[in-house]
C-alpha cells in the first residue's frame, strides 16, 4: 500500500486539548509549523524519515502476510538508518518473544527474535537506532523506568548476519518513571523525544505528553542513566469527539524537524495527523 500524506477537511476544526510548545529554560522550544494527514491504516502506527527526506510509514497494512502467518500481528514506530529500515513487532497476548525485522537499501529482510527475559512485557512499541548505527533502543507498554537496548541487528557486528536471536545488551534507566510510550527517536547522541499515549496527568501535569530523555554520554554498551522531562502536550485537535491515540515520533536530522502522530476519534480515526515542528530560540 502506497503511504502518502493527505490534507483532509473534516479533521481540522475544534481543539479538543491545546498544544504548547514550551520548553525548560535553556533549552530551545519547539514551534509547531503545519499538520498534514496520513491514512491511519497505511500508517498510523509510526513513521520514520529517509535520506532523501522522504517518509516511510508504517501501520496494520504495513504487516507483510508471511509475518501475519507467524503470528506477529502489531507494528510499532519504526526507524531508518544506514538504508536500512527497523520494525518494531509482537506477537498475541501469550507470546514469550517480541522481533524486529530489518530490510536492508537492497530489499533483502531478516528477522530478529528477541526471548522475553523475566518480567519482560511483550510490547514492542517501537524501534529507534543510535546515531552511530550500533544500538537499537525500544520500549514496552504500560509504567515503566527503562527503555532496552540491543545491538543494532545487521550495523552492530555483534549481532548474526542473516537473522537470528537478538539478546539484549544493557537498559536506559530514567530518573523518573514513564508511562504508555509509543515512540521514540534520537535528536542528538545523547537526547531523545519520546511520544506518550499517558492520559493519567499524574506523572507528568500534561494528558498525552512529548517527553525529552537526555543521557549523560551517548549509548556505548554500557549501563546508563536517562533524565526525564515533559516538553508539552501533544496536539489533540479534531471535530470529532471522544479519546485521541498518540502514535509515533521522528526527528529529521537532515532538515531539523521533528514529526508526531496523532489518531483522532470517532469517524475521524480514519485519517492520522502528523504534526510538524522546528526548534527556535526566542
Amino acid at each position: 500500500m502506497r503511504r502518502h500524506l493527505f490534507t483532509v477537511a473534516c479533521m481540522l476544526g475544534a481543539v479538543t486539548l491545546g498544544a504548547g510548545t514550551a520548553t525548560a529554560a535553556g533549552d530551545p522550544r519547539w514551534a509547531e509549523t503545519g499538520t498534514a494527514y496520513t491514512d491511519t491504516l497505511g500508517g498510523g502506527q509510526g513513521l520514520a524519515s529517509r535520506a532523501d527526506g522522504s517518509l516511510l510509514y508504517r501501520g496494520l497494512a504495513s504487516i507483510p502476510l508471511d509475518l501475519r502467518i507467524k503470528g506477529w500481528n502489531h507494528i510499532g514506530d519504526p526507524d531508518v538508518a544506514r538504508g536500512h529500515v527497523f520494525d518494531a513487532y509482537q506477537g498475541p497476548d501469550t507470546a514469550t518473544s517480541k522481533m524486529f525485522a530489518v530490510t536492508t537499501p537492497a530489499g533483502k529482510r531478516y528477522e530478529y527474535v528477541h526471548r522475553l527475559n523475566p518480567g519482560e512485557k511483550l510490547n514492542n512499541s517501537f524501534a529507534t537506532v543510535s546515531p552511530d548505527g550500533q544500538w537499537l533502543v525500544s520500549g514496552e507498554w504500560g509504567e515503566q523506568k527503562r527503555l532496552q537496548v540491543f545491538p543494532a541487528p545487521l550495523l552492530n557486528p555483534a549481532t548474526p548476519p542473516t537473522g537470528g536471536e537478538l539478546t539484549e545488551a544493557w537498559q536506559i534507566t530514567l530518573d523518573k518513571p514513564v508511562r504508555d510510550i509509543q515512540g521514540c527517536d534520537f535528536v542528538t547522541e545523547t537526547r531523545l523525544v519520546c511520544a506518550s499515549n499517558d492520559t493519567s496527568g499524574t506523572l507528568f501535569p500534561e494528558i498525552r505528553p512529548l517527553l525529552q530523555v537526555d543521557l549523560p554520554r551517548k549509548v556505548d554498551g554500557q549501563p546508563v542513566t536517562g533524565a526525564v522531562k515533559s516538553l508539552f502536550a501533544l496536539p489533540q485537535r479534531s471535530v470529532c469527539t471522544g479519546a485521541f491515540e498518540t502514535e509515533g515520533v521522528d526527528y529529521d536530522v537532515r532538515s531539523g524537524t521533528l514529526r508526531t502522530q496523532m489518531i483522532p476519534p470517532g469517524v475521524c480515526k480514519v485519517a492520522t495527523a502528523v504534526h510538524s515542528y522546528q526548534q527556535v530560540t526566542d
